[in-house]
């Protein structure tokens, strides 16, 4: 045989390796993001001598502190949520108002005589203030959160002129109604500046509530005037920010508020460093593994590994291998472990797979199947457990049909058959009859417990909502950085 016609196998263990001592994310994730960072720097700045900056630069920058623009509408909660973003992160909060409080800036009491004069405040003048505020080692050390700022697209402009580049740009939004709602009802403590609203956080202290005064330009149409200015202007916001941008829903209790912007900003932005997935999906049968896998394979154009079907394929095509499954197959028997293993292992040894990446299910089924992958070099780097309860999984699986003519799926309750022709001649399949289901669910719950604990940590996901939910759900952390834990699944 040619052996240059063999099919390419590349070694499972050269990803895993690479992955478990962080080569991949820490010669290009890291160092990408401090070339991007210090080139950055470099032109905005042009120094005499380039390399004692650039040495100066790796000394003093640190590149996985906040810097963060939280922008939204009035009354969308940006101090709210930047004050619990600061006690959380441990960060900077910065605002137009706090940085002109300085007596001792130079841009500030320019723009303070400007104010008096009653002229316009060029936004070159701005973003010199902010930047002049970012310098200090506060903010290079900690980070920071710029609130309420840029307004428009030319002070974002004025900004990246100046090298002010955030990594993460969080926009409040909620509806109009609710907005001027709200702002009907904000209070404001002249002694601290602590903004207080009558319904969602008023304060407990008799002295404090006795010094609240509603705030100017609260009014209804004081209100709707500068949403109005906010929806216009908006877009150009959006447009310069178009790769970093993530709109949040303000119109829930702030604490989820909170949750889902502290989610955000912890985040990393996909690089392109070589990152191949390699997914695992558990769950109880009917939690929707086959779809879910679909989904991610189609997204991300990696291969979806079916163990089952991989078991029938051979089979139809009548091969040696398929004559060795076939009786197990035909009798309904479990086909034994090692030839389950080396089925998968050839479809994982093969290019695609290795280049491109897999998502796999309904194997591992139990310890030693896991462990036996495991030994094989075959180790996820993410592990999703969809948790739906039994009396949905019965649900779910009991009710469903399929038309043998046309072999589309039915369920009596979430997809009806059209016609009650159609549902006469609907077939339902024997492993679906509700005792199968449940000595399914018996081994399932047998086994889980181990696998859980073998690939810790893994990720859990609620299974018994709408299957795009899950994807969406799936995919954010299909996408985030993998786990630091280098003993994690190995």
């Amino acid at each position: 045989m040619d052996a240059t016609k063999k099919p390419l196998r590349i070694s499972p263990e050269l990803g895993v390796y690479a992955e478990k001592h962080g080569i991949f994310q820490t010669l290009q994730v890291n160092s990408a993001q401090v070339y991007h960072r210090m080139l950055q720097c470099l032109l905005v700045d042009k120094p005499n001598d380039p390399i004692q900056y650039m040495i100066d630069h790796l000394k003093r920058e640190n590149n996985e502190v906040a810097r963060i623009f939280l922008l939204g509408p009035p009354a969308s909660g940006k101090h709210t949520i930047a004050k619990l973003l600061c006690d959380n992160i441990n960060t900077n909060v910065l605002t137009l108002d706090n940085m002109l409080a300085n007596g001792k800036s130079e841009v500030a009491n320019i723009i303070h005589r400007l104010n008096n004069r009653n002229k316009e405040i060029p936004n070159t003048l701005w973003a010199k203030l902010i930047l002049e505020r970012l310098s200090k080692m506060d903010c290079i050390k900690r980070g920071w959160i710029l609130v309420g700022f840029p307004k428009t697209r030319e002070q974002a402009l004025a900004l990246q002129e100046m090298g002010i580049a955030p990594e993460h740009v969080v926009i409040l939004d909620a509806p109009d109604t609710v907005l001027i709602e709200r702002n009907l009802e904000k209070r404001i403590d002249m002694t601290t500046g602590e903004i207080y609203h009558t319904t969602f956080n008023w304060p407990t202290s008799s002295k404090i509530q006795k010094r609240l005064v509603k705030p100017d330009g609260t009014s209804e149409e004081e209100t709707a005037k500068r949403l109005l200015e906010y929806r216009r202007v908006i877009h150009g916001i959006l447009n310069s920010y178009s790769k970093k941008y993530h709109i949040i829903n303000a119109d829930q209790p702030s604490v989820d508020v909170f949750s889902q912007t502290l989610s955000h900003v912890q985040s990393r932005h996909r690089s392109n460093a070589p990152y191949t997935p390699r997914i695992i999906l558990h769950g109880p049968p009917g939690s929707g593994r086959s779809l879910q896998a679909a989904l991610i394979a189609e997204k991300y154009r990696i291969v979806n590994v079916s163990c089952g079907q991989l078991l029938k394929e051979p089979v139809a095509a009548e091969t040696r291998f398929g004559e060795a499954i076939k009786p197990y197959v035909e009798s309904r028997q479990p086909v034994p472990d090692v030839i389950v293993l080396k089925c998968m292992t050839q479809r994982l040894s093969k290019l695609d797979c290795s280049t491109r990446g897999w998502v796999m299910h309904g194997f591992p089924q139990d310890l030693r199947q896991a462990e036996m992958l495991n030994d094989a070099g075959f180790i996820p780097n993410r592990v999703f457990f969809l948790d739906v309860p039994d009396d949905a999984v019965i649900e779910r699986l009991t009710m469903r049909m399929t038309d043998p003519i046309t072999g589309e799926r039915y369920h009596s309750i979430y997809k009806p058959a059209p016609t009650s022709e159609v549902y006469s001649r609907c077939k339902i399949n024997p492993k679906d009859a509700e005792e199968n289901v449940e000595k399914a669910l018996e081994v399932y719950h047998a086994n889980v417990s181990e696998l859980e604990q073998f690939y810790s940590p893994a990720i859990h996901v609620n299974a018994d909502q709408d299957p795009y939910t899950v994807f969406e759900y799936i995919e954010s952390c299909v996408v985030k950085p993998l786990s630091k834990n280098p003993n994690a699944f190995v």
